[in-house]
């Protein structure tokens, strides 16, 4: 079904630097401490349904212990409180004794879900959290607590940054491959950089296992989908093991024209266990997208015309190709119980194109549809790098302590080619219509390049004063360079040197070892814009600075059959690009905006058969300085809620067990209300998407599941402008089945 895909473009040539700093740091070898082995697919919740990723493999093998660099494997159900993670704090604490808001979504409970995507993993299972996923940002931007878009809702693979290249993210995409997904909220630039004031999203890949594992799964669906993927895991050594993961995805698409797309995804590892207290792995992820080439639906009279759902105005010779290549080399090493050294050499390369006419307006005196923006555009950027952290645990003036510090180095070139300033426009008719080729008035050619260095050192320490109550701080220093040459006339360029602090504290009170009272205070920065492609014009500016604070609550009750969190907050962002209200046409860095809200999950086995699980976020967010230029005249647009940003989102999920290997499901999420201007005046609806299964177990290693998507048909934007919305998908049904053998 899938077929060889050829690179849409060469790489540019790569930095002798970036590979001398690969090869010199990959030497570092010195990394992590002994952790559990996942020794089965992932652990069977009740009696009565038995799923793919729920086989247990038993025999001599089974006891075997692999030292990984992320070893805690979710349980399958509820919200994870007392499972380790290493998204929000990098001592490996539970979120029970973590003091900010972090969910641990297990890849079982996505798989089970039918969720295919990441972008659907997160947004119909994480509190707060919402997509503004587009064409042009890769379907990898997101919202939450008020922030939005990719310089501020941060994503990592395997713990490791994806740097955004001219506002865009495109790796990873698919969830197959997915151990689990770890969801911070609120700042983490003391983790991480800049760029993360909204939260953090970390997907971690399923890894090498002990004992060998062999599942696969096909899909066939309304719209012409099909799916197969495949995973296989084991020992192929006394002391090397190894994890494969294959998915493709292919489908005619629910529009009319130009709907197809078409997806790869292959991840493959090998762990070496050198030493009971040694370890190396290395790692490569290759995706490949050719995703729906569709920019949304134009309003007419603001308003989205039913007949018009199904159309797409781009042109016939439109293309969207995104190709990453992700290889990490880890090294792992325990010299004693109370010392842990870690180690991650990493490369990353992107590839991708966009040749597509990407606006659309209806034109009520002609009745016509004026398409204009005929974009070409090509990416091509490398990020190469090494982490480094070491762990001690030991005593401070008589009380515990775990501290750890480390540093952070990479290196990024990108090139941008582009037939700016993307003129030419044409018109249709938006029922019979010809959707023509591909014209612009300007050729493609190379844009800009950039080079940037990237160096941080960061510290974190837990202070346990009694068994109840422990003290968290972190402090991170950042000092990235960026250097930018225009490869046209007139030709220019400029080096920006920045630096930044950031820092965080906390306090956890555990009154029982099953929950815990916290509160918590941390700054962070963002990017006036991607901070790798920063503008000639934005090259003065200074990354933008907010702070939080944070308090909550988190519990296990009912023997662990329940779970619940509860969570307060406020965040301030300064430093927004702003007009001048004297000069309307020159910009200063003096805006503001804020957001406070509360968010709380619950997650409750209430029989045998039946579990719930629902999330509710409700948040005020605001712009507090914040001055834009309309017709010449600066306008104030203080006090209005941010562009794309909802402030009800809420997630319910039920699974009942209503019968002998058979198991139903029904998922709903509901979405506010959002403005797709500052002035507040455009407005998209709030939207509620249900979303429905029934698996029947057909023997203990296998699974037949009917999946409904949109179950009632919601007609609904997923993000838009004043002339157009992008549109959800409609209802679709696919049958799939699964097998473990």
């Amino acid at each position: 079904m899938f077929h060889a895909f050829r690179r849409t473009r060469s790489s540019i040539e790569r930095s002798r630097s970036a590979t001398a700093l690969l090869v010199s740091t990959s030497t570092l070898v010195l990394a992590s401490y002994p952790l559990a082995a996942q020794e089965r697919g992932e652990a069977a919740d009740n009696g009565h349904a038995v799923t793919l990723e729920e086989l247990t493999v038993t025999g001599a093998g089974s006891g075997t212990r692999l030292l990984a660099s992320t070893p805690y494997t979710a349980a399958a159900t509820g919200l994870n409180l007392a499972t380790p993670n290493r998204s929000a704090s990098r001592l490996d604490l539970s979120p029970l004794q973590t003091p900010a808001s972090i969910e641990v979504i297990p890849g079982q409970k996505i798989r089970e879900r039918g969720q295919e995507t990441v972008q659907e993993a997160v947004t119909q299972n994480a509190a707060g959290i919402t997509t503004i996923g587009a064409p042009g940002n890769g379907f990898q931007s997101y919202t939450s607590r008020g922030f939005s878009g990719v310089n501020s809702v941060m994503q990592l693979y395997d713990g490791t940054r994806l740097y955004v290249g001219a506002g865009t993210i495109t790796y990873p995409f698919d969830t197959w491959n997915v151990d689990r997904i770890e969801v911070l909220r609120g700042p983490a630039s003391v983790l991480y950089g800049d760029g993360a004031i909204g939260g953090v999203i970390n997907v971690v890949p399923k890894k090498p296992v002990a004992v060998p594992i062999n599942a696969a799964r096909a899909a066939l669906g309304s719209d012409g989908v099909k799916r197969l993927a495949f995973d296989s895991g084991g020992p192929i050594g006394e002391n090397v093991f190894y994890r494969l993961n294959v998915s493709g995805n292919q489908a005619n698409g629910w529009l009319r024209q130009n709907g197809d797309f078409a997806n790869l995804a292959v991840s493959g590892s090998i762990l070496y266990q050198a030493t009971p207290n040694l370890a190396f792995s290395l790692s490569h992820d290759y995706g490949y997208q050719a995703p729906l080439r569709y920019f949304g639906t134009p309003l007419t009279g603001g308003r989205l015309d039913p007949r018009l759902r199904f159309q797409n105005y781009n042109v016939d010779d439109s293309r969207i190709v995104f190709q990453d290549n992700w290889t990490q080399f880890r090294t792992e090493w325990t010299p004693t119980a109370d010392i842990t050294i870690r180690n991650t050499a990493y490369r990353l390369v992107s590839d991708r194109h966009w040749r597509n006419v990407e606006s659309y307006a209806f034109v009520p005196a002609t009745g016509l549809i004026r398409r204009t923006s005929p974009i070409e555009i090509f990416h091509d950027q490398e990020q190469i790098g090494n982490r480094f952290d070491a762990a001690f645990r030991g005593s401070f003036f008589g009380f515990r302590n775990e501290f750890v510090a480390g540093f952070d180095v990479n290196h990024i070139t990108f090139r941008h080619t582009n037939n700016s300033p993307y003129r030419g426009e044409s018109s249709v008719n938006p029922f019979i219509f010809s959707p023509g080729l591909f014209s612009s008035l300007d050729a493609t050619t190379p844009g800009y390049a950039t080079s940037s260095d990237h160096y941080s050192v960061f510290a974190e320490n837990r202070l346990v004063l009694t068994d109840e109550l422990s003290l968290i701080a972190g402090v991170r220093y950042d000092a990235p360079t960026v250097r930018q040459q225009t490869l046209r006339a007139p030709f220019s360029g400029f080096t920006k040197d920045f630096s930044a602090v950031s820092y965080r504290f906390g306090a956890v009170y555990n009154p029982t070892p099953n929950s815990s009272l916290y509160v918590s205070y941390a700054t962070a920065v963002d990017p006036v814009n991607s901070l790798i492609t920063l503008s000639l014009a934005q090259k003065d500016f200074e990354l933008s600075t907010g702070e939080q604070i944070e308090v909550g609550y988190k519990q296990m009750f009912w023997g662990g059959r329940g779970e619940f969190t509860l969570a307060g907050y406020r965040i301030t962002k300064n430093n927004l690009l702003t007009v001048d209200p004297l000069r309307p046409t020159v910009s200063i860095q003096v805006g503001s905006q804020s957001s406070h809200g509360v968010e709380a999950f619950a997650s409750l086995s209430l029989w045998e058969n039946w579990r719930i699980e629902g999330n509710l976020a409700l948040l005020h967010a605001q712009y507090d300085n914040f001055q834009q230029s309309a017709g010449g005249v600066a306008v104030n647009y203080a006090g209005n809620q941010p562009i794309s940003v909802p402030e009800r989102v809420a997630n319910l999920w039920l699974s009942w067990a209503f019968a002998p290997h058979w198991e139903a499901r029904v998922g709903m999420q509901f979405v506010g209300e959002t403005f797709s201007d500052f002035a507040n005046t455009v407005r998209r609806p709030s939207y509620e998407v249900v979303n429905g299964s029934v698996d029947y177990r057909v023997t203990d290693n296998s699974r037949f599941s009917v999946r409904v998507y949109n179950l009632l048909d919601e007609v609904y934007p997923v993000t838009g402008s004043a002339n157009t919305w992008l549109l959800g998908r409609p209802r679709s049904v696919e049958v799939a089945y699964n097998i473990a053998f």
